[in-house]
């Protein structure tokens, strides 16, 4: 039952543990087993919780408000695990029925009803991961995140309308992501949600792992498995907005509770959602608390935070006269930096090695940098600008591609400006924009061919790297959510190839420390040769912390293979192609480097030494200093 200091830490907005006092908590009253139940709805004028135990009959359980707090609460004899359950909530001569914004579970949809869950009926097994990822640096540590919506990457082959379970992908998923050698997989929101056409952005159960591939269990040891495999678990949260379903969150005890009653500063005019009051103390105590919530009882590495820019700008997607300025008559949302701030102090604090990624699309300061310096305090920004540079990049036909070549060297200039993570998300791929093999210019061999370019450029480029399921192999159709991946186009050699080359990067970052160990210092990257915009050619050194850990990239954007390239490097002595993106084991023209390659004392881009290089077409390679 809630004490008074459960009440007084409500009321302030600092209960980080406030999942373990209300909704429905299992326990036992004077030796009787049941369910406490407790709801925030001080404007109702009663509230009873209904559900199978009586009938959903409002009449038999009513609730007990706390005054002045403004919370119900009520302990129910005999209830227990799978009861489904609703708040009715009684307010203006009429009710309506809500499910529980703490709920740990929930019907499968359409159903809507709250299920009574036990968290802890789950023995984890990750002691060891967990016990390390504190002494882990996330900034000089690998990281290619493999990009999930779990509903569609794969489908039952005896049944396509189907989903895999979280048992299935315990099976199917796990090894694939630890075979593609990815180090981290995150997932699209999880949490349950009414509209599955969301893709779980439009979630009501910031507290529940949707109900539709399993219990909480299940997501459980599903997490776990990852941990045991060595891969890090993120999942999107959505502290951005909330749908309008009735029994969701939207006037929950017939007020404007959990939103702001201006829908100039309360809806989304975009999306049709709701935006959350994050001033009001118990609003931003429940968003911060889900936050939480996933990382203490899931075990989770990382939360990526959705839409951003929505939170921070009052004038997000707004006309002159649509929004309302701040104390201050600007158009800084305040509320929610300080509501962003606080939840990423408490997440660091808390959980040391768990990192919070944001995806802002603007050009805030400081969305990676400390709270104590200014920042917003997240670990990681998804590079927006380079993602939208580096793709219209690609899509020009190689002959044109000289005449854009700054495109491709602008990222440079603010690459170290914030701790960032380069994403191929789902948004590239959805909304008319096809899939990123349809994206590339050229006949079928040129696509192939530019995609395992784009993939390398990636790879070696500073930042962590994150690629939307299906990208890897090169699926022709642009996702849906309805549907399974292409998994079919595997018995093709030119998918396969690119299959191969993504997991041959992804193990080419994990053991060059110079692809991960400086991604976010100047000193971690230097051109050699970013001015040739003739032939369209890229060159450039990436280092490690160490002045032997170093390797050296060069790209040629256009299909003509160049012969006698002369390439300044750090020193003389020899080197060795590392990767080659053009290998016949990618199914490519195999054009390339075979053997020792020996640099001499010849200076050449304004380096004491080069070397002298073919460069396949439509491709990148990687060198390194000849190691035995």
């Amino acid at each position: 039952m809630l004490t008074d200091f459960d009440l007084h830490l409500l009321g302030e907005g600092r209960h980080w543990k406030s999942y373990e006092k209300l909704g429905s908590q299992l326990t036992d009253v004077d030796g009787v087993a049941g369910t406490s139940f407790a709801v925030w709805a001080p404007n109702a004028d009663m509230v009873s919780v209904v559900g199978d135990f009586n009938s959903w009959d409002g009449r038999s359980h009513a609730m007990h408000k706390r005054i002045p707090s403004g919370f119900w609460e009520l302990f129910v004899p005999g209830v227990g695990v799978g009861t489904a359950y609703k708040f009715r909530v009684f307010s203006g001569g009429g009710f309506s029925d809500r499910a529980d914004p703490y709920g740990f579970a929930a019907e499968v949809p359409p159903r809507t009803a709250s299920l009574v869950a036990d968290l802890s009926a789950y023995t984890w097994r990750d002691a060891d991961w967990m016990t390390a990822r504190p002494q882990r640096d996330p900034l000089a540590t690998a990281m290619t995140t493999y990009e999930v919506h779990l509903g569609s990457w794969r489908r039952p082959g005896d049944d396509p309308t189907r989903w895999l379970t979280y048992k299935d992908l315990e099976h199917e998923l796990v090894p694939y992501v630890a075979e593609m050698g990815f180090t981290h997989v995150e997932f699209l929101p999880p949490t349950e949600h009414p509209l599955s056409a969301s893709w779980g952005y439009q979630t009501i159960g910031l507290f529940a792992a949707t109900s539709r591939f399993g219990t909480p269990q299940d997501f459980m040891s599903l997490v776990d498995a990852f941990h045991r495999a060595g891969i890090a678990v993120i999942i999107d949260w959505v502290p951005a907005h909330f749908p309008r379903d009735g029994h969701g969150l939207r006037r929950f005890d017939g007020t404007a509770l959990y939103e702001h009653e201006d829908p100039r500063k309360g809806e989304h005019p975009d999306w049709g959602t709701m935006i959350f009051n994050y001033g009001r103390n118990e609003v931003a105590n429940y968003l911060i608390s889900s936050a939480l919530f996933w990382l203490d009882k899931y075990h989770i590495d990382g939360l990526r935070v959705d839409a951003v820019a929505s939170m921070l700008y009052l004038d997000y997607s707004r006309e002159e006269g649509q929004w309302v300025p701040n104390r201050h008559g600007g158009r800084e949302n305040l509320e929610a930096i300080e509501l962003l701030k606080t939840f990423n102090i408490q997440v660091h604090e808390q959980f040391p090695g768990a990192v919070t990624i944001a995806e802002e699309s603007t050009a805030w300061g400081g969305v990676s940098r400390p709270t104590y310096d200014g920042g917003l305090g997240f670990t990681f920004k998804w590079n927006m600008g380079w993602m939208n540079d580096t793709r219209r990049y690609m899509r020009h036909d190689p002959v044109h591609r000289k005449y854009h070549h700054d495109e491709l060297t602008f990222s440079l200039i603010y690459s170290f400006h914030e701790n960032f993570v380069l994403p191929l998300s789902h948004d590239e791929v959805v909304h008319g924009k096809g899939s990123m093999i349809d994206q590339m210019p050229g006949d079928a061999w040129q696509k192939f061919a530019n995609l395992r370019l784009l993939y390398t450029y990636m790879w070696c480029h500073p930042g962590k790297k994150l690629l939307f399921m299906g990208g890897e192999f090169g699926q022709w159709q642009e996702w849906n959510f309805d549907e399974s991946l292409q998994w079919h186009l595997l018995q093709w050699d030119s998918h396969r190839g690119l299959k191969r080359a993504v997991a041959d990067l992804n193990a080419l970052v994990r053991d060059e420390p110079s692809l991960h160990e400086v991604d976010f210092d100047p000193a971690g990257f230097e051109w050699i040769d970013c001015h040739n915009w003739q032939d369209s050619i890229l060159a450039f050194v990436r280092r490690g912390r160490r002045p032997e850990d170093f390797v050296v990239v060069v790209c040629n954007f256009t299909p003509v293979v160049r012969q006698g390239y002369r390439l300044g490097v750090p020193h003389e002595g020899p080197y060795q192609e590392r990767f080659n993106s053009d290998s016949r084991y990618y199914d490519g023209s195999n054009v390339g480097n075979i053997g020792t390659l020996m640099a001499t004392t010849t200076p050449h881009h304004g380096r004491p030494a080069s070397l002298t290089l073919t460069l396949p077409p439509l491709a990148a390679i990687v060198l390194t200093p000849w190691r035995a």
